[in-house]
């Protein structure tokens, strides 16, 4: 099944889906992290990105859920319980993550900007 805006959206070539799919500032971060803790709920994804707004964390979810790369499993508890965890589709860009993080790493090092806020031993994001 795919979005009723993809289904109608041309593209030139499959980077540009790919894109449109896991493109900008934080559905990567967002779909890593889903990605490396299998299911996570929304507090802990705010908790690793303390700098993406409520609005905005939302909106990436809904998108990705949306775009079938992450599913949400709502519990019928007081209060809500919300968690999140990947596809299938979703599982198979976990190495393409792991491998620009990769890359992201090495060219800290050669250019010298590798000084962090946050950082991991594993080089994701995360409160030190």
């Amino acid at each position: 099944m795919v979005k009723k805006t993809d289904a109608e959206k041309e593209y030139n070539c499959y980077f540009e889906l790919t894109l449109d799919v896991i493109g900008g500032k934080w559905k990567p971060i967002i779909l890593y992290y889903i990605g490396i803790r299998k299911v996570i709920r929304y507090s802990e994804l705010k908790r690793l990105i303390p700098n993406i707004n409520e609005r905005m964390l939302t909106k990436q979810l809904r998108e990705l859920e949306g775009d079938m790369v992450i599913s949400r499993k709502v519990y019928p508890v007081v209060p809500p319980k919300v968690e999140y965890s990947v596809t299938e589709h979703g599982k198979s860009l976990i190495p393409v993550l792991e491998n620009l993080k990769g890359w992201g790493k090495d060219y800290a090092k050669d250019t010298g900007a590798d000084t962090f806020k946050m950082q991991a031993a594993d080089g994701a994001c995360t409160i030190k």
